[in-house]
């Protein structure tokens, strides 16, 4: 075979994907995020830049012809400033929880934790817009980033807090509600996974004011994890949870002196 038909069967068998667009989506969170949260940026001059970066995103991704892309940008656009609000009140969470926070500014520049939840609630805006795959892009670049897997079609409410980060996974379907605090490791995750559960709820409910411990499981759509409760570290739950309870998992510890 010579480097001519090697080249036609590659190009053959090669899936219609431009990687080029990962790259886009990055530079485009990072500039987004700039946006948002540092001061010494030019606003006026990088939200055109901004805007220019997502027109070439859409000329990308958007396969569906009747569907204009570029529209959703006027209505994302002005969700911004609603968007950094929640996004300080995730900040001033995490600075009042977490005794090594020596600062709001330390929760902004060095927590992984922020960062996730920050390009998540971004991304989940542009996905409840039915702007095709860059959400998705987006929460993978900070999952790279970060080791927090969480997926745009989630929902999770006010004051939410990730402690150390790494290792979390939040499924597509997954509720949480206001004031919940989990830590590294935890899974929000399906009981299984079956293409035909596309449409249907697959990952828990975690009510309001609710603390799971480090590499907690809780998994499956019916799954409730009432109001108040706490769930401790390395418990496996698939079945729904009342308020105010404490789950917990009793492992035997054995010490054996060495001599």
């Amino acid at each position: 075979m010579n480097k001519k038909e090697l080249i036609e069967q590659i190009k053959n068998l090669q899936p219609a994907i431009n990687f080029d667009l990962k790259k886009r989506v990055e530079q485009f969170t990072d500039t987004l995020f700039k946006c948002l949260f540092d001061v010494s940026t030019d606003l006026e001059s990088h939200l055109d830049v901004l805007l220019d970066e997502f027109i070439t995103l859409a000329e990308i991704v958007c396969w569906d012809e009747a569907k204009n892309c570029t529209k959703i940008w006027d209505q994302f656009v002005y969700k911004l400033p609603q968007l950094l609000a929640s996004l300080n009140e995730d900040a001033s969470s995490i600075e009042m929880n977490d005794p090594a926070a020596e600062s709001l500014e330390e929760v902004y520049l060095a927590y992984p934790g922020f960062y996730a939840i920050a390009v998540y609630r971004i991304s989940h805006e542009l996905y409840k817009l039915g702007f095709p795959l860059v959400p998705r892009l987006m929460t993978e670049f900070a999952h790279k980033v970060t080791g927090v897997d969480i997926h745009p079609g989630a929902q999770i409410g006010k004051s939410f807090f990730i402690d150390h980060a790494t290792g979390v996974v939040i499924g597509e379907t997954t509720v949480i509600k206001d004031n919940v605090k989990i830590y590294q490791g935890v899974t929000l995750g399906a009981l299984y996974v079956d293409k035909e559960l596309k449409n249907k709820k697959r990952h828990p409910t975690v009510e309001s004011n609710v603390t799971i411990y480090a590499n907690a499981t809780i998994l499956g759509g019916d799954t409730v994890i009432g109001e108040n409760s706490i769930i401790g570290g390395n418990v496996w739950v698939t079945n729904s949870i009342p308020s105010n309870s404490l789950v917990y998992h009793s492992p035997e510890i054995k010490v054996k002196e060495l001599k």
